[in-house]
């Protein structure tokens, strides 16, 4: 299966909302509105397209020609400057198959090379197991857990926290 990134574009507004719409929400973030309608979609594509290159990047992951999913970097801001927040997303029916290790692997490179950080950060709710295997095959290393830091759904959740360095170095 060949997979790449694609920036987004308004074109692919109905691929998007249909990504959202579709996705497993167990353990995505509540800023995702749900049903994710066509104007959430626009809005947010013009947001990205604002946004790309200088303090972020927002791509399409492509599968064998489909989108399947969505894979941002963005950069954090004040004391944070130097980090930036990767999340990802992948289409229910196109998991399990290394699309979100490929794509993360895709995307390191880049963010190193286009954005001004020198680490990458993400946080996974810690029963995820499925993203936090992405993040460590990609070389990122848990940093820490953070306990109770997410409440959804009228739970709490664990946190892990986990970077990658730019200049290797594996903390």
């Amino acid at each position: 299966m060949k997979v790449f990134l694609q920036k987004w574009s308004v074109d692919y507004k109905e691929q998007l909302a249909r990504l959202c719409n579709g996705a497993d929400r167990t353990y995505l973030t509540g800023r995702i509105p749900h049903p994710y309608t066509i104007d959430n979609a626009v809005s947010w594509l013009c947001m990205a397209a604002e946004r790309e290159g200088k303090d972020g990047l927002f791509r399409a992951v492509v599968a064998d020609g489909n989108v399947v999913g969505n894979i941002t970097v963005e950069r954090l801001s004040d004391i944070y400057s130097k980090d930036a927040r990767l999340g990802y997303v992948i289409d229910n029916a196109f998991c399990g198959r290394g699309i979100a290790t490929e794509a993360t692997r895709l995307i390191i490179e880049e963010a190193f090379s286009v954005l001004d950080i020198v680490r990458l950060s993400s946080e996974v709710f810690a029963p995820n197991v499925a993203s936090r295997r992405v993040l460590e095959k990609n070389g990122f290393v848990l940093e820490g857990l953070l306990k109770k830091a997410a409440y959804k759904d009228g739970k709490f959740f664990d946190l892990c926290r986990y970077a990658l360095l730019k200049d290797g170095n594996r903390h």
